[in-house]
């Protein structure tokens, strides 16, 4: 199954509110709508990892790393697990790479989003996972928080998991709902 979606230049404004209003609801639903608890109160399985790299697949790398980053920081306030330093710094870049990378490497409008694509979708997000999950386990470790390998096991299920497995699941549903709001295309940021 094939599907591209035209690249146009459209209103340039448009994926950069909409990768703030992902963001907001990325760090929303992250605080309040992760019901499996890994470690109670501290590490939930983040059911919604996914936004980051279907943001920045969907509307460019740039909002994809908004989408990450902001939605990191305001999880973390809402959460109650803000650190100036790891939420700012390590956890909200590294989150932000999350959706800036598969965004940079997969554009819908000039590549295939056939069943290959899909798989290496998948791929780039467990790779961009592992890096992230690995460099915030290490300012965890730094910080006295968790162990280094405790935070990367706990972390990698809560987030390389969803990314993996939702990312590709749900970006073919979320073309077709751009495209329809959108039939002349959208520019990417």
């Amino acid at each position: 199954m094939s599907s591209t979606t035209h690249e146009t230049e459209g209103n340039p404004l448009f994926p950069i509110i909409l990768s703030l209003v992902a963001a907001a609801a990325t760090g929303v639903l992250w605080a309040y709508a992760n019901p499996i608890q890994l470690v109670p109160g501290v590490i939930q399985w983040r059911i919604f990892a996914f936004l980051p790299p279907l943001v920045g697949i969907l509307l460019g790398p740039k909002s994809g790393f908004i989408c990450g980053y902001l939605g990191t920081v305001l999880w973390s306030l809402l959460a109650g697990t803000f650190i100036p330093f790891h939420s700012l710094i390590v956890d909200g870049i590294m989150v932000g790479l999350t959706g800036f990378v598969p965004g940079l490497l997969f554009n819908p409008a000039r590549d295939a989003t056939d069943r290959k694509a899909l798989i290496k979708i998948a791929l780039v997000c467990a790779v961009v996972g592992l890096v992230m999950v690995v460099a915030v386990s290490a300012s965890l470790a730094y910080l006295g928080i968790f162990p280094f390998w405790w935070a990367v096991g706990y972390l990698g299920l809560s987030d390389i998991v969803p990314m993996v497995l939702g990312t590709p699941l749900l970006l073919l549903p979320a073309l077709k709902i751009l495209k329809s709001a959108h039939a002349g295309g959208v520019s990417r940021f």
